[in-house]
């Protein structure tokens, strides 16, 4: 087979689908040494791992910006393959895919939250994505969904076969596991975090609920006085007013640390330092943050909001992501329950183990076949 994926987001974004698509794409070339594979990006930039001898790169010096403009706003026909070269399937991690001249095509759609929850998108973000998606998941030969929570989205919102929409989950890396006191130290001290805290991780936004995690956080110290402060990892994204309104409302100027984007390389200690995860989304397309907390040996607090109890399964707490006074009650019980956060421990790592890297390359790599017709 030769396969081109589009590598941009892998050298464009530090997290989210940058990390998806980096760690699923170098597990999927460690199980298929035969096929060769094109890691196609725009941006100019390389990131360069020791790439196996059936891996060719190629750059494009325009920006990602630029390239989506040409591909999906003027929708001009220039090709992919006048830069992969000849492929047989072209696979886009990103939601959108190019204008292919002949290679068949599979398709990442993380979420429909766009969809499902529009006023928690940036306006221009929204017309983008309600332009874009739905043209791509219609000409895409595989849809590949992060849950099924999201596949039943993509069937029912966009009208999609089923057949035709794959579901691969996400990876829990390994280096994700509790981490030792002294790096721990060294890490939580750098983000200047030196008291107990409980941790959020995920970018600025409001589908990710922190108002509504801020009043449960505000009231559990209102009813018991615990120490611990509020830390936000996640960089800044759009209509955050909200966030930063709420921290003044409540006087939590000195409780809120908003961290924003931390490295990878900081996140296994910034789990295994808190004493829990607070998890509340509107809505995921999957939550791995949820995951690689339980990974660390950290207890998990998240919402009923798709897709998170399929994910977390019977490791974590699950509340309304509407209930503040439910989400303080849940909040305070791994707090102060120490049994009931060791068995949420244990449960959390075995639950955590299910989700390899390996597996969903595998599962990506059967999808790949399928649709070549090679089964």
């Amino acid at each position: 087979m030769r396969i081109a994926i589009d590598y941009t987001a892998a050298v464009c974004q530090g997290a989210g689908i940058g990390r998806y698509t980096r760690q699923l794409t170098q597990a999927l070339l460690a199980l298929d040494p035969h096929s060769r594979y094109v890691l196609f990006s725009a941006g100019g930039k390389v990131e360069e791992p020791p790439w196996p001898p059936n891996v060719r790169r190629r750059t494009l010096p325009l920006s990602d910006h630029h390239l989506a403009l040409i591909w999906q706003r003027l929708r001009l026909p220039l090709f992919a393959e006048c830069f992969t070269g000849t492929v047989d399937l072209f696979h886009s991690p990103d939601f959108v895919l190019p204008p292919l001249l002949k290679a068949k095509s599979a398709v990442t759609i993380h979420d429909l939250s766009f969809m499902r929850l529009p006023h928690c998108s940036a306006p221009s973000l929204l017309e983008y994505l309600m332009r874009s998606v739905p043209r791509s998941a219609r000409r895409a030969d595989a849809i590949l969904a992060d849950s099924h929570s999201t596949r039943d989205d993509v069937i029912e919102l966009l009208g999609i076969e089923p057949e035709r929409v794959h579901v691969v989950y996400a990876g829990v890396d390994e280096r994700f596991a509790p981490q030792v006191a002294e790096v721990v130290s060294e890490v939580t001290a750098r983000h200047g975090l030196d008291t107990p805290y409980i941790l959020a991780v995920g970018t600025l936004q409001p589908r990710k609920n922190y108002p509504v995690l801020m009043q449960a956080y505000a009231a559990l110290r209102q009813r018991t006085g615990l120490p611990h402060k509020l830390a936000i990892v996640g960089g800044r994204g759009w209509l955050t007013e909200e966030i930063d309104a709420t921290i003044t409302r409540l006087g939590l100027a000195d409780q809120v640390r908003l961290l924003g984007f931390a490295p990878d390389d900081d996140l296994p200690a910034l789990y295994t330092g808190a004493s829990l995860l607070a998890f509340p989304s509107l809505y995921e397309g999957f939550g791995l943050p949820a995951l690689e907390a339980m990974a660390c040996g950290t207890p998990v607090v998240a919402s009923t909001a798709p897709s998170l109890p399929e994910v977390c399964g019977d490791a974590a707490l699950l509340v309304d992501p509407a209930d503040v006074d439910g989400l303080a009650d849940a909040l305070e019980r791994v707090l102060t329950d120490q049994e009931m956060a060791a068995q949420m421990v244990a449960r959390g790592q075995q639950r955590a183990a299910q989700f390899r890297w390996e597996d969903a390359a595998r599962e990506l790599l059967a999808v790949y076949r399928q649709v070549l017709g090679q089964v």
